[in-house]
């Protein structure tokens, strides 16, 4: 039998990390978490002036990415493999949707940088109305540097739809996340996932603000992909939330 060629990353590497889970949140086999400090920073206390805690909705759909690479846009899976040359079907359908989407793309994306968001189009362990386009955006990244929040916002100019915020300011506990969670911002009827922390803190040296570590809260009743169809389950039919059909496109 013959093997199958290996599919190229065209950034050599991952599209995105993962986010470590704060205390108690619902973790996978393969998940990790936030050490002691971290834990406080985000939930307790700030370590000085300097920091700044912004907690926004997490959402439940396909991690994706499109990339500016010698000046081409590069729509990519999280794993940093092409989006059309995937075999899940919520990838190819991606690829097309960033096609369509070029120009305003382009008008935010520099050289060497990729636009970091969830992709909403399927149905994997929350069904969403959504009451926006299925690509929700939240990073800006070059290599492993994120853009600042403000940053990122003025990059955006309004074109592109991002996670609700739900708090900025001082350490934000994962009771008071909780207790302000609902309704979520983006259609969620099974209820919302959970948060993502994102401590920035304002560099002296530099003079300017940068972006220290995320962290994760997911509730814990919480079922992964509970919706996608499986090979196992054909009569398991996919469940599709945004289609050019139903946009109007």
């Amino acid at each position: 039998m013959e093997s199958q060629p290996q599919r190229i990353k065209p950034l050599g590497r991952r599209s995105y990390g993962s986010i470590p889970h704060l205390f108690g949140s619902r973790r996978g086999p393969r998940d990790f978490g936030v050490n002691d400090g971290q834990q406080r920073i985000c939930c307790v206390k700030t370590r000085d002036k300097f920091d700044e805690i912004i907690v926004q909705e997490k959402l439940d759909g396909s991690n994706v990415a499109v990339a500016f690479k010698d000046g081409q846009l590069l729509a990519l899976t999280r794993a940093g493999l092409l989006a059309s040359e995937s075999p899940f079907i919520q990838h190819p359908a991606f690829a097309s949707w960033v096609e369509a989407n070029e120009a305003r793309l382009r008008r935010v994306l520099r050289e060497g940088e990729r636009l970091c968001g969830e992709w909403l189009a399927l149905a994997h362990g929350t069904i969403y109305d959504l009451p926006h386009e299925p690509f929700v955006a939240f990073d800006l990244m070059q290599n492993d540097v994120r853009l600042p929040y403000d940053e990122f916002l003025e990059r955006l100019n309004g074109d592109f739809i991002t996670p609700r915020l739900i708090h900025r300011g001082g350490a934000f506990s994962v009771k008071a996340m909780l207790e302000q969670l609902e309704p979520s911002g983006h259609g969620a009827r099974d209820g919302a996932e959970g948060a993502v922390w994102r401590v920035e803190r304002f560099d002296v040296k530099r003079k300017r603000k940068v972006v220290d570590f995320l962290a994760k809260y997911v509730r814990a009743d919480k079922v992964d992909g509970k919706y996608l169809p499986r090979e196992d389950s054909p009569e398991k039919p996919a469940i599709w939330l945004w289609t050019p059909e139903k946009s109007g496109a």
